[in-house]
């Protein structure tokens, strides 16, 4: 039950709802608890000749007005406590969707997919029926259990009460055991679900490439393994939850034999009337709500415990950046760079060493370097996706540090090297960062990135839905739409990660043409691998294993006949060779 201590944050939060659902419930138990009391009143009236007809009508009103307020209530206390839990579920959606934002690569890199949508569905909606129909078992079971158990006890009889409840202790400690076993059941069901999750996901998104490689039997065995692993945890979850029911049933009726035994010797002895008799026994019938209640209730708890750990044990992953920043606006888009030396968490040598880089407000800067130089890791600073005290870095001359995440993040618009699209339209993928710009809006960025007349090409034009991940694009088409995105943001900084691979060069160069134009007073950082994208750099830097190695302007660059002069002069070969001059 540590589950709902756990969850005492959120009940504090509803207190007012969740009070509103269990004075209801308990309204409902006190109604439901004058039935059986109104039957025996009823059969000693019979037993003794004094029923009437007023009487018997007075009887069946009152039942009937019973049965209106208890239906009544019953709609009531679901609206509030279903309510409540449909908005737990959503608060921790939403914790833990903002806790991932702020996650580091490394944390991705660590958990995959397929576990992380697991631990957001269906260990939060465990979670949900923890402060759902958890709290209605507890409460509605323990009320009744409780107004049962006084009522047999001071209004008809003691001792046949404690008879009657004998075979209860047994029952609870065979339900302790039970519970332990389902607590670790649970866990383990969970965790395959998850591993069943991520496998199909992966799947799903490989499907090309397994289709390419002739791997179709292969990934079939693949997850028959994985779905039998969870369908095996599942069953043997279901076979411990089946104890449940037998036991509660074996000591109900080993309750009613007691009860009744004993009954008809008190009601032969003349110390219970049959009708006090009757409404014991229907009483003794109530009974068999809280056993469930408490089986169902130790079932939830248990699932819900299991999922509140996997989920916990996200939300207590530090992030590597505190977003502590008061700065929520940048002047202007100058950036100052001085990184004495960096390393990645889970490794000891260093990813850069002695970085320093000054690019003034306008200027567009060119990254160049071999596959692992320290490109990507060096923007992946400026982005503040680490922090390291060796690190120092600053736009408009106020640190990152200083900047809240979303003033530094929104200062900055970032096309990646594998640009992602969402299962949306066209323009809706475009206009992301910006969803109210008008289609003209949209449009013009489109032909700035060189993908207007491409759009137009198709049947709906920019009302055109892509598939997941852009699946129905052409790569040079997905990296173009990423541009136009990045474009629409009109950000003080633009990166551009490899974001121009997938494009041919004449193309590269209308779009290089354009971004001068209106990236006038902007920066701008292009990393790249095709060296004509930074030809025209205010400045290019040369990576190797971390470091500068060179640089200087495209010609200072090819003067000094290093690995950019190289590189260029190789590449202009290639280019030579691919057109047959």
């Amino acid at each position: 039950m540590a589950l709902f201590i756990k969850l005492g944050w959120y009940f504090r939060l509803q207190w007012r709802r969740y009070m509103a659902a269990i004075l209801m419930l308990i309204g409902v138990d006190l109604l439901e608890m004058t039935i059986p009391w109104i039957t025996g009143r009823v059969i000693d009236h019979v037993v003794e000749g004094t029923l009437t007809s007023l009487i018997l009508w007075r009887f069946v009103a009152t039942l009937v007005a019973i049965a209106i307020a208890v239906y009544v209530m019953r709609y009531l206390w679901r609206v509030f406590l279903f309510y409540s839990s449909f908005h737990l579920a959503e608060t921790m959606r939403q914790r833990l969707y903002t806790h991932m934002t702020r996650m580091s690569p490394q944390f991705f890199r660590e958990h995959r997919t397929g576990d992380l949508m697991a631990r957001a569905t269906n260990d939060i909606s465990a979670l949900e029926m923890t402060a759902g129909e958890g709290v209605l078992s507890g409460i509605d079971g323990l009320v009744t259990g409780v107004l049962v158990i006084a009522i047999m006890m001071v209004l008809i009889s003691w001792k046949l009460t404690l008879l009657a409840l004998l075979p209860f202790p047994f029952m609870a400690w065979y339900f302790m055991i039970i519970g332990r076993r389902l607590h670790a059941g649970f866990r383990d069901a969970q965790e395959r679900f998850s591993d069943l999750n991520a496998r199909v996901q992966e799947s799903v998104s490989g499907i090309r490439m397994v289709r390419a490689f002739g791997l179709e039997q292969q990934e079939d065995r693949e997850f028959l393994r994985i779905s039998d692993r969870a369908a095996e945890a599942n069953i043997r979850v279901a076979a411990t939850d089946s104890l449940y029911d037998p036991a509660i049933f074996i000591t109900v009726g080993s309750s009613f034999l007691l009860c009744i035994s004993a009954g008809a010797v008190l009601v032969e002895g003349e110390q219970l009337t049959l009708g006090q008799l009757t409404s014991f026994t229907m009483y003794l019938g109530f009974l068999i709500w809280p056993m469930f209640a408490y089986g169902w209730l130790l079932n939830i708890v248990e699932r819900g415990s299991a999922a509140w750990e996997r989920i916990d044990s996200l939300l207590q992953t530090p992030s590597p950046v505190q977003d502590t920043g008061q700065v929520s606006q940048i002047s202007d888009g100058s950036v100052q760079i001085d990184i004495t030396t960096f390393a990645y968490p889970d490794s000891s040598s260093p990813a850069l060493r002695d970085i320093h880089l000054r690019v003034a407000t306008g200027h567009t800067v060119g990254v160049v370097g071999a596959t692992g130089a320290g490109k990507t890791t060096l923007i992946s600073l400026l982005l503040r996706s680490f922090d390291d005290p060796a690190c120092k870095i600053s736009i408009g001359a106020v640190p990152v540090q200083e900047l809240s995440l979303d003033a530094l993040r929104g200062a900055i618009a970032m096309v990646p090297q594998d640009p992602f699209l969402f299962t949306a339209s066209i323009a809706e993928n475009i206009a992301m960062g910006r969803p109210d710009a008008s289609l003209s809006e949209i449009r013009a960025v489109a032909a700035l990135a060189a993908i207007d007349k491409d759009i137009l090409r198709f049947p709906d034009a920019y009302d055109t839905l892509v598939g997941e991940r852009g699946i129905t694009l052409s790569g040079g088409q997905k990296q173009r739409i990423a541009i136009a995105r990045a474009l629409l943001l009109d950000a003080p900084i633009l990166i551009l990660d490899d974001a121009l691979s997938a494009v041919d060069v004449a193309t590269e160069r209308s779009i290089l043409m354009h971004l001068q134009q209106v990236r006038a007073g902007r920066t701008t950082f292009i990393l790249c691998h095709r060296l004509s994208a930074v030809e025209d750099a205010s400045e290019i830097i040369v990576l190797s294993r971390g470091t500068i190695a060179e640089r200087g302007t495209h010609q200072t660059l090819l003067a000094e006949r290093g690995w950019y002069a190289r590189m260029h002069d190789y590449q202009k070969l290639e280019r030579s060779v691919e057109s047959g001059r």
